[in-house]
Formats: structure tokens, C-alpha cells, sequence
């Protein structure tokens, strides 16, 4: 039994290496009210590739790319990435188009380079890339999440996080993050669990804005979360500001990058004793509101 445990303890240590955004679904939360994500860390399998993924969608009369990439929760740049024959920013009625779970492009892998070279190359993580490959040692193609194609083969890759939709940072000023996105290790245990978003160290009483145009989804207390407001964004974007020690928006309310939605608190559960705001950034999919790491979103 001892033996037993030491294995799957060992294997445990391997998934939080290679584990940090599970787009399967783990982190996904589709509807009010919200559960606390952590807890939900799951031991076994990595997901298929992403590109074993593709779904299939013929072009019907009347429908623009921007029409297909909404339906499908992407942006155009996707679709005419991975469909060289729409490029040109138009699609015909009866062609066949390629469209992936998520925003990304496909990379075609050069010779002697390795997962972890293209993940710098465009600023994702070594592990999220690994998991969304299927957990492929030496694939020859991958899906780069979160990356905008561009038709400048040579141009600097973009994420896709960093937009007009959003940017900017919750709190003025340098904020020490506390706790970052991802698997991570709680002090005193051996089962690792998953983050959701970013701590940021601040005062109570500390404004937090809003870091892009949007509409009050939910505003008010939601248990671990303590005082939470949710704003939905256009791109099917939300983010949310939890452990609030007030709340200054109502739901339906519009508001505006900057506009003041509360003040630092520590209501809730907080997972570290410091002051903090908890900050978290999702994209809508089909498999509900999905976690991403706010950092590549944040402008300082």
C-alpha cells in the first residue's frame, strides 16, 4: 500500500509540471452560481491534440467570417489562419472551413526545436502548450493557443489577450501577485490544486477598475469568492474581482475601462492571509466560461 502511494504520488508531482490551463472543461463555469475552481484538479489524461479536434462548418449563403468566427466564440484571424482559402477576408457560400475549439494558429515545428522553444517564441507556457498537444514529446505540428495568425509570416506573434477589448491593469500602480495562475501546491498538503486566476497584494479599501468595456453580469457575495463582480465583455470575454470588500456596480449596469466596480476586501475564502485582489480572466466556449491566465491580458 505504501509503495502504491509513493506512485501516485510521484505521478501527481509529473501532472503538475505539464498541467496549467485544462481546456477540457475543468475550469469551466457556464452559469451563476460560481463555484470555487480549486479542489477540481484531476489526476489522469491529457485531452486530445487540439488539431484532432477540428470541427468542420460549410459556408452558408448570407454569412461573413466575422459571423462564423461569433457562432463559434473566435475571431476571424483564426479561421483564415488554418483556411488558407479565405485569407482574402471573404468566404463563399458552399466552401468547407476548418474551425478549432479555441483561439490559436497551427505551427509547423522546426527542425531542432522543442515544445519549450516555441513557447517562448510565443510567450504561452510550456506546460499549456503540452497539454493542449496531447501531451506529445516531439510532435511535428501543434496548435499555439491564444495567438492571433497575422498574413506577415516574419511579424512578432500577438496574443490574443492583448486587445482593445481588454487591457490594463484592476489596480493603479505595481502590484505584487501573490499567487499566480495555475497548479500549484497549498503549504501543508500533497495534492495540488488549481488557481484560477491571480492574487494581487493591495490594501483593503483599494479601488479596483474595471480593465474593459462591459456590461455587470453578477454583483454580490458568492461563498469561497466572497463579494464578486463578473463583467461580460465583447469577444466573448469576462472578467471578475472577487474577495471585494465593496461593491459599487449593479447587475445590467454598463460600464467603462476604469470605471471604479469595488474596493479591495477579504471576504470569502481567500487562499493567502495578505490583503488581495482575486482576478480572473474567461473566455466563453462551448465548454462554458474557461480560465485563462489574466497576466497575458494585464498592461502595466
Amino acid at each position: 500500500m505504501l509503495d502504491s502511494f509513493k506512485k501516485r504520488q510521484h505521478y501527481i508531482n509529473q501532472v503538475m509540471q505539464y498541467r496549467g490551463l485544462i481546456l477540457a472543461g475543468i475550469l469551466s463555469l457556464g452559469t451563476l452560481p460560481i463555484a470555487r475552481s480549486q479542489g477540481l484538479a484531476q489526476e489522469a489524461g491529457c485531452p486530445a491534440p487540439a488539431l484532432s479536434r477540428l470541427s468542420r462548418h460549410t459556408v452558408k449563403s448570407g454569412e461573413t467570417l466575422e459571423l462564423i468566427a461569433s457562432r463559434y466564440n473566435l475571431i476571424p484571424a483564426t479561421i483564415m489562419g488554418l483556411n488558407p482559402n479565405v485569407r482574402s477576408g471573404k468566404a463563399t457560400p458552399g466552401q468547407t472551413l476548418l474551425i478549432p475549439p479555441y483561439n490559436g494558429i497551427r505551427v509547423e515545428v522546426p527542425t531542432g526545436q522543442s515544445l519549450k522553444d516555441l513557447a517562448a517564441r510565443y510567450r504561452v507556457r510550456p506546460d499549456v502548450l503540452y497539454e493542449v498537444n496531447g501531451c506529445q514529446q516531439s510532435p511535428k505540428v501543434v496548435f499555439v493557443p491564444g495567438v492571433n495568425w497575422s498574413p506577415n509570416e516574419g511579424a512578432k506573434p500577438t496574443l490574443v489577450g492583448v486587445s482593445s477589448v481588454l487591457s490594463g491593469s484592476p489596480l493603479k500602480g505595481n502590484s505584487s501577485i501573490a499567487l499566480g495562475f495555475g497548479w500549484y501546491l497549498p503549504n501543508g498538503t500533497t495534492k495540488p490544486v488549481f488557481h484560477s486566476g491571480i492574487d494581487m497584494l493591495a490594501n483593503v479599501g483599494t479601488s479596483v477598475e474595471a480593465i474593459g468595456d462591459g456590461t455587470v453580469a453578477f454583483a454580490g457575495n458568492q461563498g469561497a469568492y466572497g463579494n464578486l463582480v463578473v463583467i461580460n465583455h465583447q469577444q466573448g470575454y469576462q472578467t471578475r474581482y472577487a474577495q471585494l470588500a465593496k461593491i459599487n456596480v449593479k447587475v445590467g449596469q454598463k460600464i467603462k475601462r476604469g470605471a471604479i466596480v469595488g474596493t479591495v476586501g477579504q471576504t470569502g475564502t481567500p487562499t493567502i492571509s495578505q490583503p488581495h485582489l482575486h482576478f480572473e480572466v474567461r473566455s466563453n466556449s462551448k465548454l462554458g466560461w474557461v480560465a485563462e491566465d489574466p497576466l497575458a491580458f494585464i498592461r502595466r
